[in-house]
This record gives structure tokens, C-alpha cells and sequence, in this order.
């Protein structure tokens, strides 16, 4: 019985971490989530130091998804072996989620 092997281009993954990296960045740096989570009802201050904490423990998440980004194009092995690569960057995309994912549920709780 032969195996299917699904093919696609790094390129792909890439542009996913990319993606995902500038919507983390715009929501953290860019006030995103400030206007998503802290626009209107209780004082603004409070709610933006209690989002910052929030954005502190998401760019833990943030750092790992960057590295492993870093590494699947950096590491002689990942670039020569498509299985490696295409693990980095599915953790990598992963990470990116997660961190997402922790700054949307910590925002739903700051407001």
C-alpha cells in the first residue's frame, strides 16, 4: 500500500507566522487591544495595566512562536529536511495561536 505524502511550500507557514506575528504586534503595540478590550466603561488606566500583565505572560508565547520561526529558516537540518521544517514551523504557528489566544481570553477577563 503506498502512503500519500502532501507536498506544500514552506512559503506558506511562513507567511501564516508573519501574519500572525503582526496581528500579536498590532493588537499589543499598536493599541488594538487597548480599543478592543478597554474603550469605554471602567477606568482606562486600571484596565490597560491589567491588559499589559495579560500582553507580559502572551509574549512569552510570542518569543517561543518568533524563535522557532527563526530556527526552521536558520538551522542548516531544518532547511535540508522537510519533515524538521515543516514540525519548527507547525510549532511555530501553534505558539502564534496560543499567544492569540491568551491575549483574547485575558482581554474577555480584563473587561
Amino acid at each position: 500500500m503506498a502512503r500519500v505524502q502532501l507536498r506544500f511550500s514552506p512559503i506558506i507557514p511562513t507567511i501564516a507566522s508573519f501574519l500572525l506575528a503582526a496581528l500579536w504586534g498590532l493588537s499589543v503595540f499598536a493599541g488594538w487591544g487597548l480599543e478592543a478590550f478597554c474603550a469605554g466603561g471602567e477606568d482606562s488606566s486600571t484596565c490597560s495595566q491589567r491588559l499589559g500583565t495579560v500582553s507580559t505572560v502572551s509574549s512569552l508565547f510570542a518569543a517561543l512562536a518568533a524563535c522557532c520561526t527563526a530556527a526552521a529558516w536558520l538551522l542548516p537540518g531544518a532547511r535540508q529536511d522537510p519533515r524538521a521544517f515543516g514540525r519548527i514551523m507547525g510549532a511555530a504557528v501553534i505558539a502564534w495561536i496560543v499567544a492569540e489566544g491568551v491575549l483574547f481570553l485575558g482581554g474577555m477577563l480584563v473587561r
